[in-house]
């Protein structure tokens, strides 16, 4: 009868998951709560599960959960574009939405990367297919952002935004861990592995104008960079250790 029943489990949870009703790297409710739904003991759950997994459906990281199996979403980090235009580019559908939209006085560590007292800050939940892929805060002058709306910056990228022409960004990526706020609003569990990114934007006369933060959840993201030829070391540029 146990067999019968993770069976039945499976095939209700394949029919969601195809259905779309679970998105590509959505987060599945926990073993303990399909259980409470089912009805059923977290062995016949994780048996139904496995299946799942053994389908190339689903699959599972420790401390982190099930998820709807799919390909890390790639981010080029040779070129200076945006995470929407990269998605496009992949035939994913990206959308923004924004959380807070403020002139604000710049903090001490932004003010130190922007030369500027008085900021816009701009904090937005970036979506692959439906679906939370990074939490971004964008950090730009005050005197360069004047003339933006909260509308503007929801439908275009800074990048397109600005009337200064841009020459580059450095970027920094670390490990972190979820927070609970991020976890929220990214849909995983608090504490769960996160990639954060942080990138300044200069303009042609090496000057920062973008500060930005990006958070995004481990399972779901690879970044990628072409290495065009061998030096005599082989580590990428850039690379240093973090004591």
């Amino acid at each position: 009868m146990r067999q019968i029943r993770y069976r039945l489990i499976a095939d209700e949870l394949r029919v969601r998951v195809q259905s779309g009703l679970y998105g590509a790297g959505r987060l599945l409710p926990s073993e303990a709560e399909l259980g409470t739904e089912f009805d059923a003991s977290r062995v016949t759950i994780r048996r139904a599960l496995e299946t799942l997994r053994e389908d190339g459906l689903v699959d599972a990281r420790q401390g982190f959960g099930w998820f709807v199996a799919a390909a890390p979403l790639q981010q080029s980090l040779g070129q200076l574009a945006t995470i929407e235009a990269q998605l496009s580019d992949s035939g994913i559908r990206p959308e923004r939405q924004i959380l807070e939209f403020a002139f604000e006085k710049a903090s001490q560590h932004v003010q130190m990367v922007l030369s500027a007292e008085q900021v816009l800050r701009v904090k937005r939940l970036n979506l692959a297919d439906g679906e939370p892929f990074a939490l971004v805060t964008v950090w730009c002058r005050a005197d360069l952002g004047q003339h933006l709306s909260r509308a503007d910056v929801e439908r275009s990228p800074f990048y397109e935004l600005l009337e200064v022409p841009l020459k580059g960004a450095t970027q920094t990526i670390g490990a972190d861990a979820a927070s609970p706020e991020n976890a929220k609003l990214l849909g995983i569990p608090v504490g769960s592995p996160v990639l954060r990114c942080t990138r300044i934007t200069t303009d042609t006369d090496g000057r920062a104008v973008l500060l930005s933060e990006h958070v995004f959840p481990a399972h779901r993201t690879e970044f990628v960079v072409e290495l065009p030829q061998a030096e005599r070391s082989i580590a990428p540029t850039g690379l240093r250790l973090v004591e």
